[in-house]
């Protein structure tokens, strides 16, 4: 496990994981986005119980 973590933390220090690093907190900026991932957070947590 340790080894995919080593690789994902590579990456997201290469030029293209910081783009999209960087893309994804553009995204995440914008409204219309933060309500989807609210909506999505409600209904992953009503599973739950």
């Amino acid at each position: 496990m340790s080894a995919l973590v080593r690789r994902i933390s590579t990456f997201l220090r290469s030029p293209r994981g910081q783009q999209l690093v960087e893309r994804g907190r553009r995204e995440m900026a914008k409204p219309e986005n933060q309500a989807r991932l609210r909506q999505l957070a409600t209904r992953l947590s009503s599973r739950r119980r």
